[in-house]
């Protein structure tokens, strides 16, 4: 059984991830800091269903406290999934987080990266955010992108550190550019969990804008396929990928499907665009 690590493992995105590998008979060490973003006891919730698997291990830690090298000895596959996420809070005084969490525990995984022998991969979870308001659709991975939000920024920049530490030492990074995920298990601050949260507690829903803007709303269950075949397609090192859906949807019809499967109206709130 190959050994993997995962970063983030009690999140949206890290739980499925674990799940899937220890199914697929893999073992798996998995790394979360339970903060408070949102409400730990979700992420608690998330893991439920693994934590007392046998090929799995939990580390309670903050990724800069660990010691990664020996932690790497036998290692194949690093999914580094952790990170300071939303866009409105990496603004002002809330972007200390972002560099720290983002772009210096990312660098300090790439430095014990260099030196552990057995590492095959290292995916890195980066975002969409990177493109900023990119006009081409679909978007291309040759486009150059333009973060308009520190969360953004410090995503780019620890897809950096991943080229230069592949570049500069070989590290088999693989970066992957995470459209908008939706799913079971997402954070309580994403939009399809807000939506429905408000609709059943008969609460209005805050529309940033005229609601014409577009996302590319791609499913957890693909992200997980993308990942594992980052960390297992040669061809995949060095290289940044672009997880999407694979269409464009516009976020006012998304509310008029919803109010349709709910069977009443939905109360909207219009409120200033926010930044980035």
């Amino acid at each position: 059984m190959a050994l993997n690590i995962v970063t983030g493992a009690a999140g949206f995105v890290g739980s499925h991830l674990v799940e899937t590998l220890l199914n697929q008979g893999e073992r798996v060490i998995g790394i979360d800091q339970f903060n408070d973003y949102y409400d730990p006891k979700l992420k608690r919730r998330n893991i439920e269903n693994f934590k007392d698997h046998p090929a799995f291990e939990l580390i309670e830690s903050d990724i800069q406290s660990l010691d990664w090298r020996p932690l790497l000895t036998d290692v194949e596959v690093v999914y580094h999934q952790a990170a300071q996420a939303g866009v409105r809070a990496s603004w002002g005084d809330g972007f200390r987080d972002y560099t720290e969490r983002n772009i210096n525990a990312t660098q300090i995984l790439l430095e014990a990266a260099k030196d552990a022998k057995h590492l095959t991969r290292l995916v890195y979870a980066s975002s969409s955010s990177v493109y900023g308001n990119a006009e081409a659709l679909p978007t291309s991975e040759t486009i150059l992108p333009q973060p308009v939000s520190p969360y953004g920024v410090s995503k780019l920049a620890a897809e950096h550190l991943c080229f230069l530490y592949y570049h500069n030492f070989g590290v088999p990074v693989t970066s992957l550019r995470y459209f908008t995920v939706y799913g079971p298990r997402q954070r309580p601050d994403m939009a399809f969990h807000k939506f429905l949260k408000a609709i059943l507690t008969d609460e209005s829903i805050s529309i940033y804008g005229d609601g014409k803007q577009t996302r590319d709303f791609t499913f957890v269950k693909d992200i997980i396929a993308a990942n594992l075949a980052a960390g297992t397609t040669a061809a995949a090192v060095g290289e940044v990928f672009n997880i999407g859906g694979g269409s464009r949807v516009v976020l006012a019809d998304v509310l008029d499907t919803i109010e349709q499967i709910v069977g009443h109206p939905i109360k909207k709130n219009y409120i200033e665009k926010a930044k980035g």
